[in-house]
């Protein structure tokens, strides 16, 4: 199963809130993480997202396989909660691909997307963290290789 992140952005054009992220205010997001509430979170281009602690309980006592979509400093704090968990670092396969994207994607200015990329390249460089790296090149070859290599089943 997908988690579905908690975030103190705006949604973009055509996302939902609740199936593409749970968007919060500052204040909500502030008493997830006083309460508990968050399993990990992390500021990220001065915007806040964790992971709603009580799904990914749920799915790890039922014995399901949970993915979160999250950045280095949550996935080391789920390391930490979670020793056992398997991490995998997707990749982009150059960060002028990945600038090429952020800029395409037509919703960062200038300025998100240099804080974008420093930031990307800090956790490029700690991807030997991780159990696997798959590089994002085609989202689908990418995809077979994430589920190739967890074992699910398509």
């Amino acid at each position: 199963m997908f988690s579905v992140s908690a975030t103190t952005r705006q949604p973009r054009p055509g996302e939902t809130d609740g199936v593409d992220y749970h968007f919060v205010s500052d204040a909500q997001f502030d008493q997830l993480v006083a309460s508990g509430g968050l399993l990990e979170w992390a500021d990220y281009a001065g915007t806040r997202y964790g992971t709603p602690r009580q799904p990914a309980v749920d799915a790890v006592a039922s014995g399901r396989t949970m993915l979160l979509e999250i950045e280095l400093n949550g996935a080391r704090q789920v390391r930490h909660t979670y020793p056992d968990a398997v991490q995998v670092f997707i990749t982009p396969p150059s960060l002028k691909e990945l600038q090429r994207r952020l800029r395409d994607r037509g919703t960062n200015t200038p300025a998100d997307i240099r804080r974008r990329l420093a930031r990307a390249k800090v956790e490029m460089a700690a991807e030997n963290e991780f159990d696997k790296v798959i590089v994002n090149d085609e989202v689908p070859r990418a995809v077979d290789e994430l589920v190739d290599f967890l074992g699910l089943v398509k």
